[in-house]
Formats: C-alpha cells, structure tokens, sequence
C-alpha cells in the first residue's frame, strides 16, 4: 500500500470537490464495444492518441507495472489521465460560445480560436482515504457538451453506465483501487497543488517532466559555457606565459 499523505486543500473554493461521481475505466487503444462505440487510438484533442502515447495501455493487470505502466514500453504521455464530458471547441478554428464564461482557467490559457484550453489541465481524483492526480487527457463518457456539470454544480447528465461522469485510466484505477463503476469525489487542481508521486514521473504532455528537462538543459547550458570559459582562460594563461613554461 503507497502511503497518500499529499492531499489537495479542503477549502480552496476555486475548484470545488464533485461528490459521489460514477467512474469507468477506459484506455488508450480502447477498441469500441456495444456499450462503448467510441474507439481511443485516437482522443477528442489528438487524432494519434495511440501512437502519440507510445502504445496500448493494456488495462490487464497482469500485464501492468508496480509503477503503473503497461508492460512492454515506456509511455510518452502521463499514464494518470482521465476523460470528462466536456470539449470546449466546435471545429479547428472555433470554440463553443459558453467556453470563455465557463471555463476558469480560458483567459489565462488561450491561445488562438479552436486550440483546446482543457488538454492537460490536472484533476484531483479521491476514493475513500487516497488521493490521485491525473491530467485531462480526452472527453466523455458518452457526452461531451456537459459543462453545467464539469464547471457548475449540476449532476452529470449521462445516463448510460450508472450515469458515470468520469472515465479513469488504469493508472488511477490501479492507485486508488477501484473499480469500474466505482464511486469517487474529483476536483481541478492547479500544477501548484499537484504533490510528488507517480503522476509526476512520466511523459512529454507533463508539466514537471517538462520542468525537469528544462532544468537539465539549463544546467548543461551552464556547465558547457563554464568549461568553455575555462578553456579560454587556460588557452589565455599559455599565450603569455608559453607552454614550455608548465611543469
């Protein structure tokens, strides 16, 4: 058992916990079924979901990792993600007319028209006494145009599954030991809130993967023009001291 004492502020009113949410797992690579038509090697926001991600996120916990990665290769994208039913844009070139009211965040993250401002964007997942941490990743289950529920106070209007208002990765699943159907409470975050763990560790869409690589390319940057000025130096020192002077 992974001990969770890293939970998210009780009382920060931003982003209100949602209580009691139906959750089901879903995955990358996801072939579609009868109760599920949507198929996921490809997300509402990345056409090359799958191939982006690396690989089938094989949900069979017997073919998954202690560090809660599929078996067989290393993902290029956060395996902590989830699915709400929400998208915010129409078209490449277009957002739906309620985005920039509804969405807290839009006015800081905007970018140009029909660029997706949710992508990303991390959650707070709680199933009794743990905690979990995810990034937006993908929209559903089953409606993507739910946003009295996703940024208001409404209940999901998704009927189907136990009317299930967030999809889960194996991951989460895994971390938080539930099960699809399962029950739990979630909440936006903000990156600051976020504390270490496994969501922390994995894949080029994560802010802290990002920050690190940053950071090493800083730190590389710095060593390079120090030993260059080094050798500036010495190079200096024996043009006026000449090299058959050194012992």
């Amino acid at each position: 058992m992974i001990p969770n004492t890293n939970v998210p502020r009780l009382g920060y009113a931003r982003y209100p916990w949602k209580l009691d949410i139906v959750a089901t797992v879903f995955w990358v690579g996801e072939q579609p079924t009868a109760n599920n038509p949507t198929p996921n090697d490809k997300s509402s926001w990345d056409t090359k979901w799958m191939e982006n991600f690396g690989g089938y996120d094989d949900p069979d916990p017997t073919k998954r990792t202690e560090a809660f990665t599929p078996v067989g290769f290393m993902p290029k994208q956060n395996p902590f993600y989830i699915a709400l039913p929400y998208n915010d844009v129409i078209s490449y070139n277009s957002h739906k007319p309620e985005a920039a009211k509804m969405i807290p965040w839009f006015k800081q993250c905007f970018t140009r028209s029909g660029r997706t401002v949710l992508k990303g964007q991390w959650v707070a997942i709680r199933h009794g006494n743990r905690v979990c941490y995810a990034q937006w990743e993908d929209c559903g289950p089953f409606v993507t145009d739910d946003h009295d529920y996703v940024f208001g106070t409404a209940r999901p209007k998704n009927t189907n599954n136990n009317g299930a208002g967030i999809d889960i990765s194996p991951a989460i699943r895994d971390y938080l030991g539930l099960k699809s159907m399962s029950r739990c409470d979630w909440r936006f975050v903000d990156v600051s809130e976020v504390p270490a763990g496994p969501w922390r560790n994995i894949g080029e869409n994560n802010h802290f993967v990002r920050v690190q690589k940053v950071e090493k390319e800083r730190e590389h940057t710095a060593i390079s023009s120090r030993l260059e000025e080094l050798r500036r130096m010495r190079d200096e020192y024996f043009k006026q001291n000449g090299a058959g002077g050194v012992r």
